[in-house]
């Protein structure tokens, strides 16, 4: 699990894995009220344990408004 807490773009060059997943988000709120959103995957088709829980991200008010910010700009959102 990952709790991110800044975002910073590089460039570089990346690739598509072979399989896809579904992203589950999960919306809750700390104890003191601040909402938290949470993307989990789960393992692909082809995986030793398919649909087991691979990967968790939590994103705060903060590093979700800078990504908000990247995916308006990447991909021409108005």
């Amino acid at each position: 699990m990952a709790w991110i807490k800044k975002f910073e773009t590089r460039d570089g060059k990346g690739r598509l894995p072979p399989s896809q997943v579904i992203g589950l988000v999960k919306i809750f709120e700390l104890t003191d009220g601040r909402p938290v959103v949470q993307i989990d995957t789960n393992g692909s088709a082809d995986r030793a344990n398919p649909g087991k829980q691979s990967q968790t991200i939590q994103l705060g008010r903060e590093a979700a408004r800078q990504l908000f910010d990247i995916l308006q700009r990447t991909y021409d959102f108005k």
